[in-house]
């Protein structure tokens, strides 16, 4: 037998392998745990049926990580395949049941028709550092914005006037709340001792801000029901706020460190709009590996800024924007045009040559950062740094 097609269900803490032949035979059909023993038996018992061997499996991180570790260690050519992708083909094959080894099996028999699924390959420890620290960040910074919602919440119901004034993400507001969040307790202060007391904890301009809080102060001098409970909570909660901005400020440092080892970080960040976070990010998402999308069109379409055709019939040029692209990446390549915008002539004159034909600012910035796609991936492709071109280059 030359060649048979492997596919792994993976889960948690257990997988099931299914390898067939080329006319879908099932060869080998069996549940191991997430263990290397058991991983290293799957894996000699499966080339002991043939030749040459092809993997595919349907995560490619997480709970996979070992399997597919352990594969690419013994150089086998593993494959990924989605979920979406596996469930969708799960209704072409007989019976409406669902089963770790019908799902194997559908994998096994994907790889086996498919050509276009993506490759594995070893994890480089800088991308794989990356892609640790921008999760942890991404998660640190969804917590504090729920955090700071949640802060806001209880001030609105205590004191409206303090909450509309300040942003409650900078350090000098939440300093101010972690001792005082009512008005008669800034009226009791006065703006002198209050700007002494922000002061003696380095916030910057304790003048302004002091000032500010104590005319909200005078123009509230009824106490709310509740107040007592809700200030408690606000402290609590302006603490909580803080440390989420000095462990955002540790991973940053992080991200920054690891990101300047990797060989892409001139090329990255020399890009008007991709800084240290974004460029982590991209670099996160995509591998810095620009030979494993084949061209632009392809990393544009894997990043969610590249319109799919929605023809039918008569009906043909309608454009939709793709429903299975990466999240993230497409947030770094709108985000990172939004910023060139600001910062960068060219970006500014290509954006306001769109918003002239007539399409609104997010259609316009979306067909900034496709155009941005095009030029990062040749920078990438040739290994050199952006450089500023003549005008008009960009909006020809």
């Amino acid at each position: 037998m030359a060649a048979i097609w492997a596919g792994i269900d993976a889960g948690k803490t257990h997988h099931h392998c299914v390898a067939i032949d080329e006319s879908g035979r099932r060869l080998l059909s069996r549940r191991v745990a997430n263990d290397e023993p058991e991983l290293t038996e799957l894996l000699a018992d499966v080339l002991a049926l043939a030749d040459e061997v092809t993997w595919a499996i349907d995560l490619a991180d997480g709970g996979a990580a070992l399997a597919i570790t352990i594969l690419l260690n013994q150089d086998q050519p593993v494959h990924y395949i989605s979920g979406r992708a596996i469930h969708r083909a799960s209704e072409g094959y007989c019976g409406e049941g669902k089963t770790d080894a019908k799902d194997a099996a559908v994998i096994a028999d994907q790889l086996r028709v498919r050509r276009d699924l993506h490759p594995l390959h070893g994890g480089d420890d800088t991308i794989i550092d990356l892609k640790l620290l921008t999760s942890r960040r991404m998660d640190l910074v969804t917590d504090r914005t729920r955090t700071v919602n949640h802060l806001r919440a209880q001030l609105t119901g205590v004191f409206p006037g303090l909450e509309r004034a300040f942003d409650f993400t900078n350090t000098g507001p939440l300093t101010l709340l972690t001792g005082y969040q009512t008005p008669a307790a800034i009226r009791r202060i006065g703006a002198k001792r209050l700007e002494a007391w922000l002061r003696n904890r380095h916030v910057l301009r304790p003048d302004r801000l002091a000032e500010i809080a104590v005319q909200a102060a005078e123009r509230q001098h009824t106490s709310l029901p509740g107040e007592k409970l809700a200030a408690q909570l606000v402290h609590t909660l302006a603490k909580e706020v803080m440390a989420y901005n000095q462990q955002v400020t540790e991973v940053d440092k992080d991200i920054e460190a690891r990101f300047r080892d990797h060989h892409t970080f001139d090329v990255i960040t020399s890009m008007p709009g991709l800084g240290i976070i974004l460029g982590a990010e991209f670099l996160a998402a995509t591998g810095g590996d620009m030979a494993v999308f084949g061209t632009a069109d392809r990393l544009a379409g894997f990043g969610g800024v590249a319109p799919v055709p929605r023809d039918s019939g008569k009906i043909s040029g309608n454009l939709r924007r793709p429903q299975r692209y990466n999240r993230r990446l497409q947030r770094v390549f709108y985000t990172s045009a939004l910023f060139s915008i600001r910062h960068c002539d060219e970006s500014r004159r290509f954006y306001e040559r769109k918003r002239a034909e007539g399409k609104r600012h997010t259609q316009a910035v979306l067909a900034l950062a496709r155009r941005r796609v095009n030029v990062l991936w040749a920078l990438l492709r040739d290994g050199r740094c952006y450089e500023l071109s003549p005008p008009n280059t960009l909006a020809a």
